[in-house]
């Protein structure tokens, strides 16, 4: 296995471990996450009364996960392009689906109001225009396995054909730009340093993309939650990750917040999905956004392997042929001339 398809790799199966992690943990207080489950060390099932995931078995992806495959598929499908409105079909059947099934874990707020209006002849360019939301962040890491960060404007490019349709903001390009970013500079051979500088390279880019939107410049507040954990103990460090970053749906919260776990875990993608699950909060995406990150710097062979088998017989999950597509879309770097 070359070390860029264990990247590649890693990048995806963080992404499911973050999420599967953060999945019984998900609109819970952190004072009631400690309380319920004590020290997380392992994959828990839901509990009975999560207005979100109840009845969902242990190691259980959710939308993080399988939003992500989708955006990876069409990507593969449309040769490193993706159709708005085909996403946004794609994604309505797949609530279809999750409703069928008796799920609770349907679209976020900002992607079911642009679907909405779409369904209602909106077109494509207008209908994310009010998307503040992580949802773009949560599903753009194929993108990042698919192309490198660099040229920064090109990459944009391809992160904003994944998010348009119901993210067309400046916070929620710039939050998916970030992880979109950190994940392709990971997959490069980047370190985990490297790929925080990329993240908020491009986030300060993305910004200047969309409608504009009022919320806090989410480049900033990578770089800034990133230091406000740095070399605390990891109790203090969640807690000050609550209280002040913020654990919510809204991109300026849960984008950096995923960050700052990455940082207080030293990039050890297990322990970063572990501690983004303690959080509470929007807790599965925050670790699926840090379990990818910290997975495309580690690579596939850093995860656990009873975990990662674990995702493969709940979910029913094999990402290697659609990462393999991924990674023939990405080309290789232009030799330096000598």
């Amino acid at each position: 296995m070359t070390d860029r398809h264990d990247r590649a790799l890693g990048a995806y199966y963080g992404l499911a471990l973050g999420d599967a992690l953060g999945m019984p943990t998900q609109v819970m207080s952190r004072e009631e996450v400690v309380r319920v489950y004590g020290t997380l060390t392992g994959f828990e099932p839901a509990r009975p009364d999560n207005p979100v995931s109840a009845g969902m078995a242990a190691g259980s992806v959710t939308d993080d996960t399988d939003q992500a495959v989708i955006v990876g598929r069409l990507l593969a499908e449309g040769h490193g392009r993706i159709d708005p409105l085909r996403l946004a079909r794609e994604l309505l059947d797949w609530e279809k689906e999750m409703k069928a099934k008796g799920s609770f874990d349907l679209l976020g707020p900002s992607t079911k109001a642009a679907l909405d209006a779409v369904s209602r002849g909106v077109p494509a360019r207008e209908a994310g225009r009010y998307g503040s939301t992580n949802g773009a962040a949560m599903r753009v890491t194929p993108v990042g396995i698919a192309f490198a960060a660099d040229p920064v404007e090109d990459f944009l490019d391809h992160v904003v054909e994944s998010c348009q349709v119901t993210h067309d903001t400046t916070v929620g390009i710039a939050g998916a730009a970030a992880v979109a970013a950190a994940v392709s500079t990971g997959v490069g051979g980047g370190t985990l340093d490297e790929a925080v500088r990329a993240a908020v390279t491009a986030a300060r880019a993305g910004a200047r993309r969309g409608h504009w939107i009022a919320g806090a410049d989410i480049a900033s507040r990578i770089a800034w939650a990133c230091e406000l954990v740095r070399g605390l103990p990891e109790t203090e460090a969640l807690d000050r990750i609550c209280a002040l970053v913020g654990t919510s749906v809204a991109s300026q919260e849960s984008v950096p917040a995923a960050f700052a776990v990455l940082t207080v875990a030293g990039g050890d993608p297990w322990r970063s999905a572990l501690l983004a699950a303690s959080l509470g909060g929007d807790s599965d995406t925050i670790g699926a956004i840090a379990g990818a990150v910290t997975g495309s710097v580690a690579g596939l062979s850093a995860l656990p392997e009873d975990a990662v088998r674990t995702l493969r017989t709940v979910n029913d999950l094999e990402l290697e042929p659609l990462t393999d597509r991924l990674l023939a879309l990405r080309r290789p770097r232009p030799a330096a001339s000598a």
